[in-house]
C-alpha cells in the first residue's frame, strides 16, 4: 500500500494544486515567434519560468536549459534517474468554448481551461507525488527527474535541445495520455502535400483553415465563385449526404461552412474532419485538378484507404491519417498529412503509396518517427501497472496508442496517465478540464509508482 505518511501529505495538497494549476492555465503558453531566451515566444517562457520557481518552492533542485526545457530533481542527480517527461506548452484555444479558455474556470470539482488535461494538469500531479515523497522523508535509491519541455505540441525543438545539453535518463514515463499505461506508441508520417490549383472547374477564390497537423478540424469555410445557383447545389448535396453544411450568397461569392466534429488526430474515431468535408463538396461542385486528386485520395475517411496506405497490425491497430491544414494561397493548394503508423508498417513504403495516390503534388516538410515498444514484463511497466491497480482497484493491461508522447525520447519510456478509463477526452478540443478528485488520485497513483522504482 502507499507510504501512510506519503498518502496523508498528498490529501492535504488539493487546494493547493488547484490554485497552482489556476495560475499555470492563466499562462496562454501557446508557441510564438522567438525573442531572446524565448525559443518558442514570450508566453511559453513566462510559463517555464513560473514553473521554475514552483519547483525550486518545493525544493527540488532545478536547471533551465536557454528557454527551451527546465528539470527538477528529487534525490542524488548522481544516482540512477527516473525521467517523467511532461510539457508546459499549448494548442491553440480554438472556438466553442462556454468558458474563457484561459480562464482557469473553476466549477464544482472541474477545472476548465486550454491545458488542464494536456499537459499542465499532469505535469502538476507528477510534482505534488514527487513533493509529498520529499516531504515525507521516504530515503531514494533512484533520483526523480521532472522533465517539462516547451515546443511538445509543434517540432520537439525541446527534447532536441535538452538531449543536447543534458544527459537524459534511459527509463521514465511520460504523463500525457492516459491510465492504465501505453507502451506502445505508433509511427507517424507528417508531411504538407503541395500543388498549383487548376485554373479549369470550379473556382476557390479563399480557402485556409486549421492551424496544427494534430489537430481534426471542427469547421472549414471557404468562398467559391457563383451565385444562387451553386448555393442551391450546396445545399442539395448536404440533403443528399445527411453532412452539415451552409451556403451564404455575398457580394464576393458564395460563403460555404462544413461543420465537422473536431478532436484529436490521433483518435479520429467519432470525429468528422469538416477540412475532409469541404474536399467532397468542392469536387461535388466541379473542383478541377489538384482539389479534385485530393478530394478522391485524401477524403474524410481517417484509415489511409484512398491514398493507398491502409493498414493494421496485432500490436498497434490501424493506421489514422489527418487533414489538419487545408489552404490555397498564391496559387498553390496545401494539404498537411499527420498519418499514424502501426509499429510493423513500413514507413518508407507508406511514403510511397502516398506519393503515387497524389500525382502532381510534392510532399513538403516530409519528417518520419518511428514506432515504440516497451515490453509488457520489463521492470517500469509491471511496476506502474501495479501502482496503477493498487491505487484503483481497476484492471491494469498495457495498451497501444496513435499519440505521440515525450515517452519516445526515452530507451524504455511509457505513457502513463493522467485520463482515466470513460473519461471524455478533451485534449486539443473546447471546454477541455480537468476534474480535482481525478487529479489527486492521479497523484497518489503517481507517488506509488515512484516509490516502487526508487525506494530503498
Amino acid at each position: 500500500m502507499l507510504n501512510e505518511k506519503v498518502a496523508k501529505l498528498i490529501d492535504s495538497y488539493a487546494e493547493d494544486y488547484a490554485r497552482m494549476l489556476t495560475r499555470w492555465v492563466r499562462v496562454p503558453s501557446l508557441k510564438a515567434e522567438p525573442e531572446d531566451g524565448a525559443p518558442f515566444g514570450p508566453e511559453v517562457r513566462r510559463m517555464l519560468d513560473m514553473a521554475m520557481v514552483d519547483c525550486e518552492t518545493m525544493g527540488f533542485l532545478t536547471h533551465v536549459y536557454d528557454g527551451y526545457a527546465c528539470d527538477a530533481t528529487l534525490g542524488d542527480e548522481d544516482r540512477e534517474t527516473i525521467a517523467v517527461l511532461a510539457h508546459l506548452d499549448v494548442v491553440p484555444a480554438g472556438d466553442g468554448w462556454k468558458y474563457p479558455p484561459f480562464g482557469a474556470t473553476r466549477v464544482g470539482d472541474r477545472i476548465y481551461g486550454r491545458g488542464t488535461g494536456d499537459d499542465k494538469g499532469p505535469a502538476l500531479c507528477a510534482m505534488f507525488a514527487m513533493k509529498a515523497i520529499k516531504e515525507a522523508g521516504i530515503p531514494l535509491k533512484r533520483s526523480v527527474r521532472l522533465v517539462l519541455g516547451c515546443d511538445e505540441e509543434s517540432g520537439w525543438e525541446d527534447m532536441d535541445w535538452y538531449c543536447d545539453h543534458a544527459k537524459m535518463p534511459d527509463v521514465g514515463f511520460s504523463p500525457d495520455a492516459s491510465f492504465p499505461l501505453i507502451n506502445t506508441e505508433k509511427g507517424m508520417i507528417h508531411a504538407f502535400a503541395k500543388a498549383p490549383v487548376s485554373k479549369e472547374g470550379l473556382q476557390v477564390l479563399r480557402l485556409n483553415n486549421g492551424e496544427r497537423l494534430n489537430v481534426i478540424p471542427g469547421e472549414c469555410e471557404a468562398l467559391l465563385t457563383g451565385g444562387n445557383a451553386l448555393a442551391e447545389q450546396v445545399r442539395a448535396f448536404a440533403e443528399k449526404t445527411g453532412l452539415p453544411y451552409d451556403a451564404a450568397v455575398t457580394a464576393e461569392g458564395v460563403l460555404v461552412t462544413a461543420h465537422g466534429i473536431p478532436g484529436h488526430s490521433a483518435y479520429p474515431e467519432g470525429c468528422r474532419n469538416a477540412n475532409g468535408m469541404m474536399l467532397l463538396l468542392l469536387r461535388e461542385l466541379g473542383a478541377a485538378g489538384a482539389l479534385r486528386t485530393l478530394a478522391d485520395a485524401y477524403p474524410m475517411e481517417y484509415t489511409g484507404e484512398h491514398l493507398g496506405i491502409a493498414c493494421e497490425d496485432e500490436l498497434s491497430g490501424h493506421l489514422t491519417c489527418n487533414m489538419g491544414i487545408l489552404r490555397i494561397e498564391n496559387g498553390v493548394l496545401c494539404a498537411s498529412l499527420d498519418c499514424r503508423c502501426p509499429v510493423n508498417a513500413d514507413l518508407e513504403q507508406l511514403i510511397a503509396a502516398i506519393r503515387a495516390h497524389l500525382p502532381g503534388f510534392t510532399l513538403e516538410g516530409l519528417s518520419t518517427t518511428e514506432p515504440h515498444h516497451v515490453p509488457a514484463d520489463s521492470e517500469l511497466v509491471t511496476a506502474l501497472l501495479a501502482a496503477y491497480h493498487e491505487e484503483t482497484g481497476l484492471p491494469a493491461i498495457p495498451e497501444s496508442t496513435g499519440g505521440g508522447t515525450y515517452a519516445k525520447v526515452l530507451k524504455q519510456g511509457v505513457a502513463f496517465g493522467a485520463g482515466f478509463p470513460g473519461d471524455e477526452d478533451l485534449a486539443h478540443q473546447a471546454n477541455e478540464y480537468v476534474e480535482l478528485p481525478k487529479m489527486m488520485k492521479a497523484i497518489r497513483i503517481y507517488a506509488n509508482a515512484l516509490l516502487r522504482l526508487c525506494a530503498e
